[in-house]
C-alpha cells in the first residue's frame, strides 16, 4: 500500500521531470503537480520541471489582455522581477532533459495548451525515456491522446497513487503494465487499466511549491502584486453547470463506482497544512481553492473562523451568488476575507436555468451580493458570453445584471466548448463546432457557428463589457463604436479607456 509522509524521507536513485504547457505569463499555480511533486518526494523520488509560464508562445499574455479589457488593473512585474525568458524554449527542455537525466517524463494536458505540449514533446531529442501524459483533457480525450507518437503512457482520472506505483515498480524493475489507471502502449496495442478508487484527500502530504521557481507565487491583484499560496480545501464541485466538466468528472467516477468525486478536506487538516505553507512561503495572501467556499455548513464555516484567525493572513476565495447569506458573509469579514469572487455567467434568469442548468433568481443574486458590499468586502464577478443560441440582446441581460452591483472588477470571458461538458455535446449535435475543434483559453474561445451572434460581434462587445456595465447610458453611443476593431473603434476605445481609468478603476 502506498503511503505518504510529510518531511524528510531517504532519496532513490530515480528521477521525474513534470513538464508543465501553461497559456503565457498564466500565472495561477497548480495545485496538481505541485502535490503530485509532494507524493513523489515524500516517497523518495527526485522531481524536477520545466515550466512554460515565462517564455513568449503567444502575441500578449493572458494577464495583460485582462489589462487590456479592463478586466484587471494595470501592474508591473518587473518590480518583482518577473520578465520574459528569452532563451529557445525547445533547446531550454533538451537542455534540462540532459542536465537531470530523468528516468520517467511527466506532462500534464489541459485542452488549450495541447498544441503547445505536443510541440514541446515533438522537440525531445529521440530517447528512450518513457513519456507519460495527465490532466483533465486527458481524462476526457484518452483515445486521442494515447494516439500520440511521443507519447507512451497516459493516466486517466487522479494520478497521486498511480503515479507513485509506476514510478515504484519502474524503479524496482517490476511489470508495471497492470496499474490502474494508466493506459499503456505496447507492440502497437493499448492495454486499457481499470480506474482505481478515489484517494481520500486526509491521505495526501502538504502541498510542495518548491518545484515552481519562487516568483511563480507572485500574483496580481487589484494592481499590487502579492506572494500567494494557494490551498486546497475540496475536490470537484456539488453543482450541474452545464459548460463545467465537473459534473461529468462525477458521472465518470460513479460509473466505475470509483467513489463520490467531490471530497471535502476536514478543518483540522487544512489549518495544519495551511500552517506549513504559510510558515515555509511567508505569504501575504491565501487562495482558498474551493470552487464554492461558502456551500459548506454555518456550523463548519464556524469552526473554519475560529482556527482560521489565528493565522488571519487576508484571503480571497471564490462562491455562487445563491450561496450567500448575512451570517456567512460577517464570517468571512471577521475572518480577514479580502475578496470573494461570484460567478454570474449570465444575467437572463431563463436562460441561465435552461441552458447553463444554473437556477436561482436576479434577486437572489443582487440581494446577495449588497450582503457582501455592505459588508466592505471587496469583490469581482464572472460573466460569460456566447453561448450556443446567445443573442446580442441576451448579451445585453448580462450586462445590465452588472449595472445593478458594483464589483471592484468585472471579467467577461468568452464561452469555450470544452471537451466533457454537456454544452460542447450540445455544440456538436448543433453543428456549431467540429469534433475536431481546438480551443484557445476562455478569453479568445473558437468561433460557433451559429447564426445568432458572430465571433466579430462577441469579441468587440466583450471589449467593451466593462464601459457598458460602468458607463451611464448616454455613453452607449460611443461605446458601439468601441466594438469595431478599426482605426475609429479602436481610437475610441482608447477614449473611453481613459476615461474609465480616471473615473472608474
Amino acid at each position: 500500500m502506498i503511503s505518504f509522509k510529510n518531511g524528510n524521507i531517504e532519496k532513490k536513485d530515480f528521477k521525474v521531470l513534470f513538464i508543465y504547457p501553461n497559456t503565457m505569463m498564466a500565472t495561477l499555480v497548480p495545485i496538481g503537480i505541485s502535490l503530485l511533486s509532494s507524493c513523489l518526494k515524500s516517497n523518495g523520488f527526485q522531481v524536477d520541471l520545466f515550466d512554460t509560464t515565462y517564455y513568449k508562445t503567444e502575441e500578449i499574455n493572458f494577464e495583460l489582455k485582462k489589462v487590456e479589457l479592463l478586466q484587471l488593473k494595470p501592474f508591473n512585474f518587473e518590480e518583482r522581477g518577473v520578465t520574459f525568458i528569452n532563451t529557445d524554449m525547445y533547446i531550454d527542455l533538451n537542455n534540462k532533459i540532459e542536465s537531470f537525466k530523468p528516468d520517467l517524463i511527466a506532462i500534464t494536458i489541459v485542452e488549450d495548451t495541447y498544441d503547445l505540449a505536443c510541440s514541446l514533446l515533438d522537440s525531445i531529442r529521440k530517447s528512450d525515456i518513457p513519456i507519460i501524459a495527465g490532466g483533465v483533457f486527458v481524462t476526457f480525450s484518452p483515445d486521442e491522446v494515447i494516439q500520440n507518437k511521443n507519447i507512451d503512457m497516459i493516466n486517466v482520472g487522479e494520478g497521486e497513487y498511480s503515479l507513485v506505483e509506476l514510478c515504484e515498480k519502474m524503479y524496482n524493475h517490476e511489470d508495471y503494465s497492470n496499474i490502474e489507471n494508466i493506459w499503456f502502449k505496447s507492440d502497437g496495442n493499448i492495454k486499457k487499466n481499470n480506474l482505481r478508487k478515489l484517494i481520500d484527500l486526509h491521505e495526501l502530504p502538504f502541498i510542495d511549491y518548491d518545484v515552481f521557481d519562487k516568483k511563480r507565487l507572485y500574483r496580481p491583484m487589484q494592481g499590487k502584486i502579492y506572494t500567494m499560496v494557494h490551498i486546497e480545501l475540496d475536490r470537484g464541485c456539488p453543482y450541474d453547470c452545464t459548460y463545467c466538466e465537473a459534473p461529468h468528472l462525477r458521472k465518470l467516477f460513479k460509473e466505475y463506482n470509483c467513489g463520490n468525486y467531490y471530497r471535502t478536506k476536514n478543518v483540522d487538516f487544512v489549518m495544519d497544512e495551511l500552517r506549513y505553507l504559510v510558515q515555509k512561503y511567508n505569504p501575504d495572501y491565501i487562495n482558498f481553492n474551493a470552487e464554492s467556499f461558502l456551500a459548506r455548513p454555518v456550523k463548519e464555516l464556524k469552526e473554519f473562523a475560529e482556527k482560521y484567525k489565528k493565522i488571519g493572513i487576508p484571503f480571497w476565495c471564490q462562491s455562487r451568488p445563491e450561496t450567500i447569506t448575512e451570517e456567512k458573509i460577517r464570517i468571512l469579514k471577521d475572518m480577514n476575507c479580502k475578496n470573494l469572487q461570484f460567478g454570474i455567467e449570465h444575467g437572463n434568469e431563463e436562460f441561465r436555468s435552461k441552458i447553463l442548468n444554473r437556477h436561482y433568481t436576479n434577486k437572489k443574486l443582487l440581494d446577495g451580493l449588497k450582503i457582501v458590499e455592505k459588508f466592505g468586502i471587496e469583490y469581482t464577478v464572472n460573466n460569460i458570453i456566447g453561448f450556443p443560441d446567445e443573442t446580442r440582446e441576451l448579451v445585453f441581460d448580462t450586462i445590465n445584471i452588472n449595472r445593478r452591483i458594483n464589483p471592484t472588477t468585472i471579467n467577461c470571458y468568452l464561452f469555450t466548448p470544452y471537451k466533457g461538458t454537456t454544452l460542447h455535446k450540445y455544440c456538436l449535435e448543433k453543428g456549431y463546432i467540429t469534433r475536431n475543434l481546438k480551443v484557445h483559453q476562455l478569453l479568445d474561445s473558437v468561433p460557433l457557428k451559429m447564426d445568432s451572434i458572430s465571433y466579430e460581434e462577441l469579441k468587440g462587445l466583450q471589449r467593451t463589457f466593462v464601459l457598458y456595465a460602468k458607463m451611464p447610458e448616454s455613453m452607449w453611443e460611443k461605446i458601439k463604436i468601441a466594438e469595431k476593431f478599426d482605426e475609429k473603434g479602436n481610437k475610441m476605445f482608447e477614449e473611453l479607456k481613459k476615461i474609465y481609468y480616471e473615473n472608474y478603476f
